[in-house]
């Protein structure tokens, strides 16, 4: 039985070649995303759980209503960790990292070894206790795990950094120099397995911070946080519970109280309703967008909208099946009234009909993972991974079966129920002819169809704007033409004599030495101030304490509102400070010049309020002291001779450090980096959105085509009675149209929502205007219009002869 449904299906497949042709690619396009997704899917949900105890590890974060909102960071304070430890029997171990640029050391650094003079650049660098390696029992190539990094100045690295430095070597016990400081030699004391790209930590060194200390009695201060802290909770721990025994325990004891020894009169405030969370490290990953820390890391919103959007497209092309086969219903109704007259079952036909709709199901999934294959590499560059599908997987090639037989029954159990409904007796009156005419599920299905895709559309056009607000607003500085030249310490000494000879050429305009720039990944250091005689009466505000040079403005394009800059020839600047307009108002100094900031300096300057941070972030409060940070130097330069221009900077690097080549990059493609992952959003809903465009144009072409041929009669009436081709056409595109125009009213509260939802992570946001909609509606009729108008001029301007002449 099973095989003549089968050879029934095939004859149906080979006599509606169109209709089946566009059953099967539209099902196969929505397969193909929907693998593609599940992969990535399936990457991300992996993260940080190769551990072997993994639901013991904990990474702790802090939790604090600041200026009406709550603020998440992870970076606590240097004792913290063997406070818990001591403090609380549940805790099995406890370690931290500092990974902040700020210190040196951690970040990036330029390396090389003890036998070799050429420096080599590097990043993943963090500052790590011994307990790290024995809490994620990190696999060692070489050395002992419990003694890695149990001695000062040892570091462990990874598998493939040993590969590059000591190939074919042990390295245990090697020496290494990081930027050029023989003072301070680091010893090699493990080597362990390279992270899996599924880890959150990728980090290729760890440095020990066994005896090391940031600064002069750094290790016992409970008023600065610059560490993350990580935990093994001893078996049978409940989580909830201890990290409420941990806030009470130690904001209460421990750093309320340091917090008021040195000034902070609103810590008690402050952290009244803060607590100390325990977050499980599986999480960290994908449930940290909101969280302060120094890690990239994925969204779970990215997660569920990629989720969303697969579905949406599977269903749409399930509404393409159900549609057409039951706009196809009338051709098959007296094969269901001959069946049914001849002895068959209603239980037979619906099988027969489900076999055919598996049978398109498992067509389309070979075709679809196919198309997978060939759109795998474009996914990964747009998706920002490396996947790969995992062919020698057991759960897939079942996976797929099972896939495609549910698919296969989803989508062909209405049409199996609808068509074997039919009564004989009527069918063979022909009256069921006119009833497959009845489209009211057909016009909604179509409906959603436009509505998912123009709201697709909306939400592409709502994110390639906010990109363009960002790309385009006055930032308040100058991010043109600035060469960032990094690594600039290893120039030691020479730093500024380095920069007064680029500032001998002609193509410089200013160059500066400062680590802390308007842009991502270069140094941060918050810190809390208040005006010099009003600690006890005002509350700390929080903001940024930058080191610049007298350079600095003129390098950045930033503009005074008041004051002066710092001046080389008034040796009272060295105690001197800018501070910006925010922190101004903060402080509530409507006359700044001349006042005194608590442990920083005297005020000789208001420089405007520029964007140093995210557009995400509103403008904080920030300080900007005059000194070296020589990690970096800005250069702005003339555009006219870009090329001689880059050619004498490194030219000029030559001669300072013959050894090493020179590193830069430009300050406005540093800016747009830190929207990477917005201009990614925004590819995604184009791609796919023109997917589902794609696939319900499939089939509203197909519907169009079966409406025609329904209509043909009445259109060769129509004709004969002196109807022009523009008429018929219009009366013939026009119900679509009215579909679409539908989708649109529908389509357009749900994407406003959506995008302003999403556009509330920007602080500095592109409104959404009525021209989107407008546009977005114009795309979607014009593209459904270009879809039904070939079949509606092809049936305007047939013979009507053809039509009428078997009446």
């Amino acid at each position: 039985m099973i095989k003549n449904y089968l050879k029934i299906a095939i004859r149906q497949l080979r006599k509606q070649k169109m209709y089946a042709a566009i059953k099967v690619g539209g099902f196969a396009l929505s397969i193909a995303a929907c693998l593609l997704i599940g992969l990535y899917i399936k990457d991300e949900i992996s993260y940080d759980k190769s551990y072997p105890d993994t639901n013991r590890i904990y990474r702790f974060l802090t939790n604090a209503p600041i200026d009406g909102k709550i603020q998440r960071w992870t970076f606590l304070q240097a004792p913290f960790a063997a406070a818990i430890k001591s403090n609380f029997p549940e805790a099995e171990k406890t370690a931290r990292v500092m990974a902040s640029p700020l210190f040196d050391g951690a970040g990036s650094n330029e390396l090389r070894r003890a036998d070799k003079m050429e420096n080599t650049h590097e990043e993943g660098f963090a500052y790590a206790d011994q307990e790290l390696l024995d809490i994620l029992k990190l696999p060692m190539i070489y050395g002992d795990r419990g003694h890695a990094l149990a001695e000062p100045f040892t570091m462990v690295i990874t598998k493939k950094k040993a590969d590059k430095y000591f190939p074919g070597q042990n390295p245990v016990g090697k020496i290494m120099y990081l930027n050029n400081d023989v003072k301070k030699p680091y010893k090699i004391g493990g080597v362990i397995k390279d992270f899996p790209a599924t880890s959150y930590l990728q980090y290729d060194f760890f440095l020990t911070l066994k005896d090391k200390e940031l600064w002069q009695g750094e290790q016992t201060s409970w008023v600065a946080n610059n560490y993350d802290t990580y935990i093994i909770a001893r078996p049978g721990t409940n989580a909830t519970v201890l990290q409420k025994k941990i806030t009470t325990v130690m904001f209460k004891n421990y750093i309320i109280p340091s917090l008021l020894k040195v000034g902070f009169k609103s810590a008690t405030t402050m952290f009244a309703h803060a607590t100390i969370d325990m977050q499980p490290i599986a999480d960290i990953h994908l449930k940290s967008y909101n969280i302060y820390d120094y890690s990239k890391h994925g969204d779970i919103r990215f997660i569920w909208l990629f989720g969303a959007v697969a579905g949406f497209i599977l269903v749409i092309a399930c509404i393409n099946f159900i549609n057409l086969s039951t706009a196809k219903s009338a051709n098959r109704a007296k094969e269901v009234g001959l069946r049914k007259v001849v002895g068959s079952s209603r239980f037979s036909l619906i099988k027969q009909f489900l076999t055919e709709s598996m049978l398109f199901s498992f067509l389309s999934f070979g075709l679809g993972m196919i198309l997978a294959v060939v759109l795998l590499p474009y996914f990964n560059t747009l998706a920002g991974k490396s996947l790969t599908i995992p062919w020698g997987a057991m759960w897939l090639l079942p996976l797929m079966v099972l896939a495609a037989v549910i698919i296969g029954i989803v989508a062909g159990i209405y049409p199996a129920f609808y068509l074997s409904s039919f009564k004989p007796a009527s069918v063979l009156k022909g009256s069921i002819s006119n009833g497959s005419k009845n489209s009211v599920l057909r016009n909604g299905l179509v409906v959603f169809q436009f509505t998912t895709s123009v709201v697709l559309i909306i939400c592409t056009i709502v994110v390639y704007n906010q990109m363009q607000f960002i790309l385009n607003k006055d930032l308040c500085y100058d991010k043109n033409q600035v060469v960032v030249i990094q690594g600039a310490n290893i120039l030691g000494n020479d730093v500024k004599n380095f920069k007064n000879e680029l500032l001998k050429m002609s193509s410089v305009k200013s160059a500066s030495i400062s680590d802390y720039l308007p842009v991502e990944g270069t140094k941060r250091n918050g810190n809390t101030f208040t005006v010099e005689g009003r600690e006890k009466i005002d509350a700390g505000v929080g903001g940024q304490s930058w080191v610049v040079d007298n350079d600095y403005l003129k390098t950045m394009g930033l503009q005074l509102a008041e004051g002066r800059n710092f001046d080389p020839a008034v040796t009272t600047d060295s105690t001197a400070i800018i501070i910006n307009e925010t922190l101004a108002k903060k402080l509530n100094l409507k006359h700044p010049i001349g006042k005194k900031i608590t442990n920083n300096g005297t005020i000789i300057g208001v420089v405007k309020d520029f964007n140093f941070e995210s557009l995400r972030e509103p403008i904080g409060g920030l300080v900007l002291h005059w000194g070296i940070s020589p990690s970096i130097i800005t250069v702005k330069v003339n555009a006219a001779n870009m090329q001689s221009t880059m050619a004498g900077i490194s030219s000029t690097w030559k001669k300072f450090s013959p050894s090493e080549p020179i590193r830069y990059t430009f300050l406005d493609e540093r800016f747009t980096s830190m929207y990477a992952d917005v201009q990614r959003m925004g590819h995604i809903f184009t791609s796919f959105a023109v997917l589902a465009i794609i696939i319900a144009c499939l089939g509203l072409f197909a519907l169009a085509a079966f409406m025609a041929e329904q209509r043909s009669k009445e259109i060769g009436i129509r004709k004969v009675l002196g109807a022009s081709v523009e008429s018929i056409a219009r009366l013939l595109s026009l119900d679509f149209v009215k579909l679409v125009a539908l989708a649109i009213i529908i389509a357009s509260p749900i994407a406003w929502w959506a995008m302003t939802k999403w556009l509330q992570d920007f602080t500095y946001r592109a409104p959404i205007s009525w021209w989107i909609f407008a546009g977005a509606g114009i795309v979607a009729i014009v593209i459904a219009l270009a879809t039904v108008s070939f079949q509606s001029i092809k049936a305007a301007i047939a013979n009507p002869i053809k039509a009428l002449r078997s009446e």
